[in-house]
């Protein structure tokens, strides 16, 4: 498995009051949806959560580690502050906020009832044999996920839609070229296996054609 790689972007994110509490919820991945990711362009096949590990998934702000989880899912069972639900688009989130005892998630609920927050960011694994490749040798070449392998956290992001703006979103980008730059490798050792294969053809045809003389 190859390492984590986070996306942002900006989604449709609402808040609610509800019986259960305060609820914010949204779409953080959605299928079919072609994407700049920076050095390609990006999609990711409807079913590719299908079978996807989601045993243990955090909810946080802007991918901050150093602060506790706002919500959590854990095996996406019913007694969990998130609840995870595969959709046609693709994956929806439901976050049970604390807003009576946690400051930040009243502050977060706030934020996203306002609009002054919008986006929403998922971190996850891709292993090579899950995804495909177009146009590998082009300037911008196509990756299709056909299988997302682990979600392990889903962010509420400030800045969903300016990847210029935080260390975070950077790190996002530097994942994207590490995952293009395995690609390429990939695809080279493909091309000088099939050339050495190749030679190796030629060779044995033209020695054959000696010993037939």
């Amino acid at each position: 498995m190859k390492g984590l790689e986070r996306r942002s972007y900006n989604f449709e994110v609402r808040a609610k009051e509800t019986e259960k509490g305060s609820i914010i919820e949204g779409l953080a991945i959605v299928y079919d949806k072609v994407s700049d990711i920076g050095y390609f362009d990006e999609k990711i096949e409807k079913g590719a959560l299908d079978e996807t590990d989601l045993k243990d998934v955090r909810f946080l702000v802007n991918h901050d580690e150093k602060r506790i989880p706002l919500a959590r899912s854990r095996r996406n069972n019913k007694n969990s502050t998130m609840q995870l639900k595969l959709v046609d688009e693709g994956l929806k989130v439901i976050v049970n906020l604390d807003t009576e005892n946690n400051s930040e998630a009243k502050s977060l609920y706030s934020a996203v009832k306002r609009g002054d927050l919008s986006g929403m960011s998922f971190m996850f694994s891709v292993s090579e044999e899950n995804e495909k490749w177009e146009n590998i040798e082009s300037e911008h070449p196509m990756r299709i996920i056909k299988k997302v392998d682990t979600l392990v956290e889903v962010s509420a992001v400030t800045f969903p839609a300016y990847p210029d703006t935080t260390i975070n979103i950077r790190s996002e980008l530097d994942s994207s070229k590490q995952a293009l730059d395995n690609a390429i490798q990939k695809n080279n050792k493909i091309k000088e296996q099939r050339r050495k294969t190749e030679v190796e053809k030629l060779r044995f045809n033209f020695f054959e054609k000696l010993g037939g003389k």
